[in-house]
C-alpha cells in the first residue's frame, strides 16, 4: 500500500470505518497499459459484475470498447450510467423481460446460451433485428483451474450437438444476425494457459463454421484472466497474453476476437479498510475481531482463501486498561458477524497486532462488495472514498 494511501486511511475516524477505498488513479493507468498490450482486432469489453461501482465505470468507459453485463439490472445500470457505451448481454436464465430490455436498449451483442433462449427472441422480435453470438460450451479439457464454466457438465452455453437446431433457427429468420461464437470456459488462468485454450478455441470455431457454410467474423474469449491473492504484487501478463493473441490472429486474418475480463482490471485499485476492535485468545489461539467482516468483503469466503492485507499501527490507544495484542504468532482475522464462517484470513502472520490498529485489506476492487451479502445482522454499510490524486509510481505496468 503506498504511503499516500497509507496516510488517507490514517486520518479516518474511527466512525468513519470500515470504508472502501478506490484509487482512481491506479485504475486508469492499469487499464490503458492492458489496452495497449492488445492487438487492434481484439476488442476489450469490461464485465460490470466484477464491480459496477459508478466511477469505476466512468474512469473505464474511456480505456473499453464496451460493458458485458449479465442481467437486465445490470443493463439498466450501465445504460444510466455510461450512456451511449455499447453492451454485450450475456449470462444464462434470461427472462423474456429482460430480453425486451436488450432489444429496446439496442444492446451490441446478444450472447445466446441455448435452442429456447433462441426460440424466445424470435417470438419477441417483431420487426427488429439483432446481432448474436452462440455460447458454446467445448468439450476441452481445462485441467486444474479455479472455476470452470465449461469443458464437463455446465449450466453455461450450448453443447455442440445442439448448435444445428439454433444454425437453423438462425437461416429461417434474417432478423437474426449470426456474428460467431462465445467460448468463456474457465477464470483463473495465466497468460500461457489462456493463450494455449484461445488456440484450441479457434481452431474449434474455423472448423466449426468451414463445415457448417457459417460465416465467423468475431469469436468471444470471454474472461478469466487470473488473479494471485497469495501474490498481490503479481500480475496477469498482459504483455505476453497480447503477443500471444497478435500471433493468432495471423492465422485469421478477417476475424475480430473479443475479451470480457472482470477481476483482472479492476481488484487492484480497491481496498477495505477497517479497525481492530478486539484481541481475544480461544483455547490459546488469537482472534483479531474487526469491524464489518465478509458481509462487507465476501471474497475470502468465497474463494475460500486469506485476504492479503496491510497492518497500519495506531499509537492513539487511550483507555486504562492494557491493549489487547498479538505479537509474532498466527492470526485469525474475523468480522462481527454471528458465525465462524466469517473470516478474513485464517491463522495468517501479522506481525505485531494490537487492538486499534487497522487493516487494509487489499485486492478489494472486484467481487467484494458487490457479492457480500450486505443486510445480515444489519451492521453499518461500508463508507466509499475515490481517490484520484494519489500519483502513480513509474515503471512497468500492468
Amino acid at each position: 500500500m503506498r504511503q499516500q494511501l497509507l496516510q488517507y486511511v490514517a486520518e479516518l475516524d474511527a466512525e468513519d470505518l470500515p470504508a472502501y477505498l478506490y484509487d482512481l488513479q491506479d485504475l486508469r493507468e492499469h487499464a490503458a497499459a492492458v489496452r495497449a498490450t492488445l492487438p487492434e482486432r481484439v476488442q476489450l469489453f469490461y464485465a460490470a459484475k466484477a464491480n459496477s461501482d459508478p466511477r469505476l465505470l466512468d474512469v473505464l468507459r474511456d480505456h473499453v470498447d464496451g460493458f458485458e453485463v449479465a442481467s437486465g439490472g445490470e443493463l439498466h445500470h450501465i445504460r444510466t450510467t455510461c450512456p451511449g457505451t455499447p453492451v454485450a448481454f450475456g449470462g444464462p436464465g434470461k427472462t423474456p423481460n429482460e430480453l425486451e430490455q436488450a432489444l429496446q436498449a439496442g444492446v451490441d451483442r446478444l450472447h445466446i446460451e441455448s435452442e429456447q433462449e433462441l426460440r424466445l427472441l424470435t417470438a419477441l422480435l417483431g420487426e427488429r433485428t439483432v446481432d448474436v453470438l452462440l455460447r458454446v460450451n467445448l468439450p476441452i479439457d481445462l485441467g486444474p483451474v479455479a472455476l470452470a464454466m465449461g469443458g464437463r457438465p455446465s449450466p453455461f452455453g450450448l453443447d455442440p450437438g445442439h448448435l444445428d437446431r439454433c444454425l437453423a433457427l438462425i437461416a429461417d429468420d434474417p432478423r437474426i444476425r449470426l456474428r460467431g461464437v462465445h467460448v468463456h470456459l474457465a477464470s483463473g488462468l495465466d497468460a500461457a494457459a489462456h493463450l494455449d485454450l484461445a488456440d484450441q478455441v479457434l481452431t474449434w470455431a474455423r472448423d466449426w463454421a468451414n463445415r457448417n457454410g457459417v460465416e465467423l467474423t468475431e469469436v468471444n474469449l470471454g474472461g478469466g484472466m487470473g488473479v494471485d491473492y497469495t501474490r498481490p504484487d503479481r500480475r496477469f501478463d498482459w504483455a505476453a497474453y497480447g503477443t500471444g493473441l497478435r500471433r493468432l490472429l495471423e492465422g485469421h486474418p478477417d476475424l475480430t476476437l473479443r475479451i470480457e475480463p472482470g477481476r483482472s482490471v479492476t481488484v487492484y485499485c480497491g481496498w477495505y479498510v477497517t479497525e481492530v476492535l478486539d484481541i481475544k485468545r480461544s483455547h490459546g489461539h488469537p482472534f483479531a475481531v474487526l469491524r464489518g467482516g465478509t458481509h462487507h468483503l465476501r471474497t475470502p469466503a468465497a474463494k475460500q482463501h486469506d485476504q492479503p492485507f496491510t497492518v497500519i499501527p495506531d499509537g492513539t490507544w487511550d483507555r486504562p486498561w492494557e491493549r489487547p495484542r498479538a505479537e509474532d504468532e498466527p492470526v485469525t482475522l474475523v468480522g462481527q458477524l454471528c458465525t465462524p464462517k466469517d473470516v478474513l484470513a485464517s491463522g495468517v502472520q501479522a506481525g505485531r497486532l494490537h487492538a486499534g490498529d487497522r487493516i487494509a485489506f487489499a485486492l478489494a476492487g472486484a467481487y467484494a462488495w458487490n457479492i457480500s451479502h450486505h443486510e445480515f445482522l444489519m451492521h453499518p454499510t461500508p463508507q466509499f472514498h475515490h481517490l484520484d490524486h494519489v500519483p502513480v509510481p513509474a515503471g512497468p505496468r500492468p
